[in-house]
């Protein structure tokens, strides 16, 4: 089970700007996560086409999709979620505190299968839990072994750019 924080306020508190900004909502969930034994990376393409906002594994080696929303436009038109369910174990909604949340609770938002987790840049809580819908055994071993390179990839990346920079050039 994962532990949520004591809690998050309310918009109220915070800065507009910040109430709205998606790496805010993104590092207070990868505290959260963190806390829990669950390690994420951002922006993680999938074989689909699509891109997971967070992609992540928990300790029991399942995997994790967060998308992130900021603005209620972008929520309410995004039509392409669906095709990260194939991709995890758990998806979870994420967003700042002042985001209406009324239409997750929607059939065209499957609350049955998905998390909610609202967060500022300081923390976040689930208040919703992401149901388990357990994948194949093997579409779970290619995701992690693509999630596992890619984090791979970057920590090089990081640590020696010229070296990434050489692969793209071969």
């Amino acid at each position: 089970m994962i532990q949520s924080s004591p809690g998050i306020s309310d918009s109220a508190e915070l800065p507009q700007a910040e109430a709205f900004d998606a790496a805010a909502v993104v590092r207070g969930i990868g505290r959260l996560f963190a806390r829990n034994d669950i390690w994420c990376i951002p922006e993680m393409p999938l074989r689909n086409g699509r891109r997971a906002d967070l992609m992540g594994i928990d300790p029991k080696g399942r995997i994790v999709i967060v998308e992130i929303k900021v603005a209620r436009a972008d929520l309410l038109g995004d039509g392409k979620w669906p095709d990260y369910l194939d991709f995890c174990d758990r998806f979870f909604w994420g967003m700042p505190p002042a985001l209406d949340r009324a239409p997750l609770e929607g059939p065209d938002f499957k609350p049955d299968c998905c998390g909610i987790i609202v967060a500022d840049g300081y923390d976040a809580e689930i208040l919703r839990p992401a149901p388990l819908r357990p994948l194949n055994a093997a579409r779970r071993k290619t995701e992690v072994e693509r999630l596992a390179r890619a984090a791979l990839r970057r920590q090089t990346a990081l640590l020696d750019p010229a070296c990434v920079e050489h692969l793209r050039g071969a």
